[in-house]
């Protein structure tokens, strides 16, 4: 019998890592697929959804300037709950950490309807480092009967905070689909990652930091040292940095301040999906405090350097991919001057086993939702 899926979402990395099970369970006859966009994010969102070919269902469309977590949250829970009414889904499911994902969770909840969990079980054990995820994922993990794990450390931390045992599967991250998907596409098409070609002819023969920073632990002191530790590592004659800078405001102006000018340092919009997976593609090293990135790097072979004093991927750090650095000025332009200059250190990271998937968790994801785990 066909069940119903309703899938939500709202943000980009959510969207990155929702479109493979939405194009698996598109592809499966046990399955009807429903989508429900928050657009919590707006224009960085839409990007994904056209480069995967995902139009969806329901778009409650909730971005606003300047919004507050509690008045989001109020619409969220609302908007969610209006369209569960209206589709009664067989399972909801929702991604990561995102206000979206808790209140969609919370939303079946109120409803009595399953919930399953992709991106199950990321812990840093620290409610206020990444904030306001660590809450929102230990809300979902509550709620959820499905909790698609993915790598055994997130289903240790989910097993001992006394989750089902039979909930918990381990399946992989979607983000590694998304982007074996993408790259086959750019490979395809290669023009729609043809963007970047002016700035990486502009830093010809120089080595390539990417750059992503936008977290809101890090806003104020902690954005003003990575603007710092930037400029320091710009002074370098050999190195480059490409930073497509988040919209946020509190993002966007510390670095404007600080690094507006530089001739080593491309500040740039926001990358839609393909040119980020070729930002990735020429990057030696990866500078973040995103998550999703900690993910992706190591599958093309790429140090990242984590500017956050926790992660809820401890697995990159074990396994030698990803280095945690924090905020300190002297910490990140240490590490960074390493990595360009001592070969080995360089080759350790580069070298070590990505943890994080194979490419076939959506293909995974949907068997467990057509067969209720």
């Amino acid at each position: 019998m066909e069940k119903t899926i309703l899938i939500v979402f709202g943000t980009r990395p959510e969207a990155i890592k929702m479109f493979p099970v939405v194009h698996a369970l598109q592809a499966d006859p046990r399955c009807r697929v429903v989508t429900c966009v928050s657009a919590q994010h707006r224009g960085i969102l839409d990007q994904v959804l056209e480069i995967a070919g995902i139009v969806p269902d329901h778009d409650l469309d909730l971005m606003r300037p300047d919004q507050t977590l509690d008045g989001l949250t109020a619409a969220l829970l609302t908007g969610l709950g209006k369209v569960m009414d209206a589709v009664q889904p067989d399972w909801v499911v929702v991604q990561g950490d995102t206000a979206t994902a808790m209140a969609g969770a919370l939303a079946a909840y109120y409803r009595k309807l399953p919930v399953a969990h992709v991106e199950a079980g990321l812990r840093s054990h620290n409610i206020y480092h990444p904030w306001p995820e660590e809450v929102n994922r230990k809300i979902i993990g509550t709620i959820a009967k499905l909790h698609f794990a993915p790598t055994d450390v997130s289903a240790s931390a989910l097993l001992a905070e006394n989750v089902d045992p039979a909930g918990v599967h381990i399946t992989g991250n979607t983000v590694i689909d998304a982007l074996q998907w993408v790259t086959a596409k750019i490979a395809r098409e290669p023009e729609l990652a043809q963007g970047l070609a002016g700035i990486e002819a502009r830093f010809a023969g120089k080595r390539i930091i990417g750059v992503t920073s936008h977290r809101r632990e890090n806003f104020g002191g902690g954005l003003e040292n990575i603007a710092e530790a930037i400029r320091q590592i710009a002074a370098r004659d050999d190195v480059a940095l490409i930073f497509p800078v988040h919209p946020n405001p509190n993002v966007r102006k510390v670095m404007d301040d600080a690094l507006a000018g530089l001739p080593n340092v491309a500040m740039i919009e926001p990358l839609d999906y393909p040119h980020f997976a070729r930002l990735l593609a020429i990057a030696d090293i990866m500078l973040t405090d995103s998550g999703g990135v900690q993910e992706e790097a190591p599958a093309l072979g790429k140090p990242v350097l984590v500017m956050r004093e926790t992660t809820e991927r401890p697995e990159g750090v074990t396994a030698g991919t990803a280095k945690l650095v924090g905020t300190d000025v002297h910490t990140i332009v240490s590490e960074i001057f390493t990595l360009l200059d001592d070969k080995a250190a360089y080759s350790a990271m580069a070298r070590a086993h990505n943890p994080f998937g194979d490419g076939q968790t959506a293909r995974r994801i949907v068997e467990l939702l057509a067969n209720d785990g």
